[in-house]
Order: C-alpha cells, then sequence, then structure tokens
C-alpha cells in the first residue's frame, strides 16, 4: 500500500512527530471536563494556531484533534451522534494546515481507546468495537487525514479492532501503546510482545511504538524491547515530557526543552524512526527535539544506564528492568 507516510519516511530517514494536544490545549483556555473535540467546531483557530505552531515547530506529523472521538467518549458529553462531523472538522483542520506548509507535512488522524472494556471484562463487543472505530475512521478519513494514528491503547483486543476498522476503510495505520504499569499496558502487554499480539489479517501497521506512559526513560526503554523483539518494524517514540508531578491542582512535567534534545537522540540510536512528544511537549521541547535530530550523529544503542544516566530515573522497572537489560545484553554479546 503506497501511503505518504512511508514515501516521507523514506526520504528523511527520521521523522518528527508533533506534540501533546491536550495540555497545550488547557494552555488555551481549555477547562477540565471540556471535551476537546468540541472545539474543533466552536474554537477551530484555536486548533488551527496549535497545528501551525506544530508546524512551525518543525513537525513532519501533525495529529488531529480527534483522541476522544469514537462516540463512547462522546456519549459522555452527549455527543454520540456528532461522531462523523466532529471527526471530520478535525480532519480538515489539520488539513488545512499541512496542505499550506512549505514542505510535506504528514496529518495523522488521532484515535485514542473508547475508554470501554470489551467482552468479557466489560460490556462491549469486538464487534461493537469496530463499528466504533469505523464510524470515527470515517470522518476522519472524508476530512482528508494521510493515516490513522490509533494511540495510547492498552488492550490486544481493542487494538486488533482499531486496525481491522482501518484496513475495512482500505487505510494506512500506526498503533502506539501506553506501557504505564510496570513495564506494560493497563491490560498487561509488554512492549517486545505489542509487534506479534496484533498480528492479524488485513495489512499490517505502517508503524508500532510507545507513547504517553510515565517517563521519557521509561518510554525508551519499551523502545528498546520493541526493537529487540522486532527488529525489522518501524517504531514510533513519542514519550510525555519528563514525568507529571502535582504542584498544588496542576499537573506540571518535569521534561526540559535540553532533556527532549537528549531524548530525541536517544530515541534515534534506540531504533526509532518516528520520535515525537506526548503530555507536556510544548513547541519549544520540539523545536529542540528537531534540533537533535537534524544535527544527530549515530552512536551506539543505548543501555538502561545510559538512558537514565542521560535523562533521569525510570519511574518504575518491569519489562524493562536491570534484570531484563543486562538479559539483552548479553544475548547482543553473543550474538
Amino acid at each position: 500500500m503506497s501511503n505518504p507516510l512511508s514515501t516521507l519516511l523514506q526520504e528523511k530517514g527520521v521523522l518528527l512527530a508533533d506534540g501533546a494536544t491536550g495540555t497545550n490545549l488547557f494552555e488555551m483556555g481549555l477547562t477540565s471536563g471540556q471535551s476537546p473535540e468540541f472545539w474543533n467546531d466552536t474554537a477551530p483557530e484555536k486548533i488551527t494556531k496549535l497545528h501551525q505552531d506544530f508546524v512551525d515547530a518543525g513537525s513532519d506529523i501533525i495529529l488531529t484533534n480527534s483522541f476522544g472521538g469514537t462516540r463512547h467518549r462522546l456519549k459522555l458529553h452527549q455527543a454520540q451522534d456528532r461522531t462523523f462531523e466532529l471527526n471530520e472538522k478535525a480532519a480538515k483542520i489539520a488539513r488545512a494546515v499541512a496542505d499550506k506548509a512549505d514542505r510535506k507535512v504528514i496529518v495523522g488522524g488521532s484515535v485514542g481507546p473508547t475508554g470501554e472494556l470489551l467482552v468479557p471484562l466489560g460490556e462491549l463487543t469486538y464487534e461493537g468495537a469496530v463499528e466504533a472505530f469505523i464510524e470515527q475512521m470515517e470522518g476522519l478519513k472524508a476530512g482528508g487525514v494521510d493515516v490513522f494514528w490509533i494511540e495510547t491503547m492498552s488492550a490486544v483486543d481493542e487494538m486488533q479492532a482499531a486496525a481491522q476498522a482501518a484496513n475495512s476503510l482500505d487505510m494506512p495505520y500506526v498503533i502506539t501503546a501506553s506501557f504505564d504499569t510496570a513495564g506494560r499496558t493497563m491490560m498487561g502487554m509488554t512492549p517486545a510482545d505489542m509487534h506479534e499480539s496484533i498480528k492479524g489479517e488485513g495489512e499490517a501497521p505502517l508503524a508500532i511504538g510507545a507513547n504517553c506512559g510515565v517517563g521519557a526513560s521509561d518510554l525508551l526503554a519499551s523502545v528498546l524491547d520493541i526493537t529487540d523483539a522486532s527488529p525489522q518494524v518501524t517504531v514510533i517514540a513519542k514519550a510525555n515530557c519528563g514525568i507529571p508531578v502535582i504542584q498544588g491542582e496542576n499537573v506540571v512535567y518535569t521534561g526540559t526543552p535540553e532533556l527532549m534534545f537528549d531524548y530525541a537522540g536517544l530515541a534515534i540510536d534506540a531504533g526509532a524512526k518516528i520520535i515525537g512528544g506526548c503530555c507536556g511537549t510544548s513547541c519549544e521541547h520540539l523545536a529542540a527535539m528537531r534540533k537533535a535530530i537534524d544535527s544527530h550523529q549515530k552512536k551506539e544503542r543505548p543501555t538502561i544506564d545510559a538512558i537514565t544516566g542521560a535523562i533521569g530515573a525510570m519511574v518504575n522497572k518491569g519489562a524493562s528492568s536491570e534484570a531484563v537489560s543486562k538479559k539483552r545484553e548479553n544475548k547482543r554479546k553473543r550474538g
């Protein structure tokens, strides 16, 4: 399947994705409890500005403001009947920004979890999940996205449902998971198992990887595990900007532009080909990451010790514990 994302990746080698949507929109006036997707209709100029700021900072990929765009998420705001409309508007806003850029910019249609547990743990059937994702993706496709960007996933069956939905619409897609629970997703999947776990019928994802989670060091540990297990797969790293800490009523992310500069370089050496930022990542951070990518000189694959020494300690140790890290190093020495 020919697609703009793969073409641009072949041309540039490493791509810079965008930064945070939610935390940046809060800085622009979004209040707790509001659906960001409503701004596609009521404040499109703010969404346009965020996309434009990301492009100006050097992003090769911008994601639509549609993370919570399934009917199950929108139902929380009595807007489930607006699913197609709000997703189409999200895509059109991003498409307009990308099309006027002076270089090629990819539009990824952000597709987050439904927020529901699938049978037998919950009431949502697999077929119902596929239908929900198709409904959202139809709006994104109509609005002109280049690729479906399935992100922050934790359950294998939900990832498979989203992949099936993308394939049913004959569109390319990527999948990222959040390994935020002792090195696993909330539903127990390890980074090393990700590629094999989501295999199914139809086209495979263009890329897989990790986003969000608990910190940049933890995310890079997940990237090491993914690239170790699936060395031929294109891998995405989209880390939070440092570690979230609570200050009063606010959640503040500790990452500086300098930290995210170092993170981007380490991500390249760990094997990631698409690198961006998640929660807390501002345009200032992205600009530093752009410089890191453009000036990077390839170094040897980092160890966990090298990562934590450069950008700080891991928040938790699980699938990428020191024991697993040592096992990885011994395997590499033998191989």
